[in-house]
């Protein structure tokens, strides 16, 4: 283990061998759970549901692989909640891409992402962006998955006299779903290691035993489903300005929400002296999912879990990524998991997210409305892009109709006029 402790350092942060490889252990149960819940929101864009289980798998391996060797540092990389729901739900269902081009928005959006982290940009972005409108994008995302998880899981439906309303609270599914959610959201409270984990195992043996058949289990599984998903992004809608509203967009989500996960995590393992590499670690496997056919990956929360295990060295990251390598060995069993075993999960993630309200002040009604309609708007128009695009639309109009022009960065102006003219755009088509 000499080359190992070569490469890593590990003497000199101060750990060995197998803190960090069960510290990578740990990190890897309580994330694991990503591959069958981002495999089907991606299945609901229409990709072959094994096919987006291996990307998955195989870009959560590349970007723990990138992380390890280009930071050295213990953060995991997979596809992010809340970003995958913009694929599939934005791109796919709002703005008419097929999933082949929303790859190519991603792989776009992933180059973007590095121009912005390998130069000044990341800090002049930062800047540009008030800090309530950079907090709404996430509270809005959470608001998001939260009425996905409830939508999956029968809890809401569409209403008769309304837009949204109370399910069958009867309905074996649901009463599953309420059933599987309590027992996640107890696991959740106790800080149970690899609680989201247990929570899918006991959700999916609980349909057993009510007789409830997942929809994806009725066909065999083969490995070369993946063959209709590698490098499958398309370029056929490059030239066209939605295209790249898309993949503005998702950089936007990318970059706002990493800045402060990698901050988080670089201080949270010591050595906030990590944060430009472990960015620009993250931008490169977010441009490599489109190659992979997955969303993109983010610098997940659960990497705190790795961390406060004792992750020093990307020799954590390493070691949660062989094991990422490892799952597709048990690809067919992922396909029993059923829809109520999964909502639970995106209920909480959701309200997990909610909770960055409380970063928010809403004092000046000039920053407080176009945050607020962020917040709504991603729900209620199901778009992340639309939501986004009217906030920071509303922003700088507030702001010149107050008298505060000035309080408004150019950076600012441009973005919102691009979305202004998308807006246009679509409205002439």
């Amino acid at each position: 283990m000499k080359t190992t402790g070569g490469i890593f350092r590990l003497k000199q942060h101060g750990t060995t061998v197998k803190k960090e490889m069960t510290a990578g252990a740990i990190g890897y149960f309580t994330i694991v759970y990503i591959i069958a819940i981002n495999a089907m929101i991606l299945s609901e864009a229409g990709m072959p549901f094994e096919g987006a289980v291996m990307a998955t798998i195989l870009a959560s391996f590349f970007g723990c692989l990138v992380m390890a060797l280009w930071a050295n540092a213990p953060i995991l990389l997979v596809p992010g909640m809340g970003i995958n729901a913009m694929f599939t739900f934005t791109l796919v269902g709002s703005m008419g891409l097929s999933w082949q081009e929303a790859l190519a928005a991603v792989f776009i959006s992933g180059l973007l992402f590095m121009l912005v982290a390998f130069t000044k940009l990341s800090s002049i972005l930062s800047k540009a962006i008030p800090k309530t409108l950079k907090e709404a994008i996430t509270v809005g995302l959470g608001m998001f998955l939260m009425l996905i998880g409830l939508e999956k899981g029968g809890i809401v439906e569409r209403g008769s006299s309304a837009l949204i309303s109370l399910g069958d609270v009867s309905d074996i599914r649901v009463i599953a779903t309420i059933l599987t959610f309590l027992v996640t959201i107890f696991l959740f409270i106790r800080n149970v290691k690899g609680g989201f984990l247990w929570s899918i195992v006991f959700g999916t043996l609980l349909g057993f035993f009510f007789g409830i058949e997942p929809e994806t289990s009725g066909s065999g599984f083969s490995f070369s489903e993946y063959g209709f998903v590698f490098g499958e992004l398309s370029f056929s809608k490059l030239m066209e300005l939605p295209f790249w509203i898309a993949a503005f967009s998702i950089t936007m989500v990318l970059v706002f929400e990493n800045i402060g996960l990698v901050h988080g995590h670089t201080d949270m393992a010591g050595n906030p002296e990590k944060y430009p590499r472990a960015f620009q670690a993250n931008a490169f496997s977010a441009a490599s999912c489109g190659v992979f056919g997955t969303s993109p990956t983010v610098s997940t929360v659960e990497s705190a879990a790795a961390i406060a295990a004792g992750g020093r060295t990307g020799l954590t990251s390493l070691t949660t990524g062989v094991l990422f390598l490892a799952s597709s060995l048990f690809i067919p069993y992922l396909k029993w998991i059923p829809d109520h075993a999964i909502a639970p999960i995106l209920i909480i993630i959701g309200g997990l997210m909610i909770q960055n309200i409380r970063h928010m002040d809403l004092r000046d009604l000039t920053e407080a409305f176009p945050a607020i309609f962020i917040i709504a708007m991603i729900p209620f128009t199901f778009s992340i892009a639309d939501g986004i695009a009217i906030g920071f639309i509303l922003y700088p109009i507030l702001k010149v109709a107050n008298g505060k022009a000035r309080d408004v960065s150019i950076p600012l102006y441009i973005i919102a006029g691009l979305f202004l003219i998308n807006f246009f755009v679509h409205s002439v088509h």
